[in-house]
């Protein structure tokens, strides 16, 4: 089991910033991918960014790309989403999640935290 904790959402003004934190612990070396996803009520959960835990390589939707950038930390065994320039349609519930697989659905999940971006 690989368990992930969010952390660092909240309310912030069009154009401002927020970090978004995931912090894994359990069987964390069999996460072959780590991501982040987000979700509005009513909606589908719709991918935002990923990164490959081997290489480091990175993956974006293409409504954040130029503004969001997602990195990790292998010694703490966290990842960040940095998110700049944040618009009101941005405002959702991100979630972090982990696959063991080069492939494949995303098989843990974080709980989520609320972003909300303020006209």
């Amino acid at each position: 089991q690989v368990l992930l904790v969010e952390s660092g959402g909240g309310l912030v003004q069009a154009g401002g910033s927020l970090r978004l934190s995931c912090a894994a612990s359990g069987r964390t070396f069999g996460s072959f991918f780590m991501g982040w996803f987000r979700q509005a009520p009513g909606k589908e959960r719709e991918f935002v960014a990923a990164v490959k835990w081997s290489d480091g390589n990175t993956y974006y939707a293409d409504s954040v790309k130029g503004r969001f950038t997602i990195s990790m930390d292998n010694a703490k065994n966290t990842i960040y989403l940095q998110m700049n320039n944040l618009k009101p349609e941005d405002t959702d519930v991100y979630y972090c999640a982990a696959r063991g697989a080069p492939s494949g659905p995303y098989h843990y999940w974080g709980q989520g935290t609320q972003v909300t971006v303020s006209s």
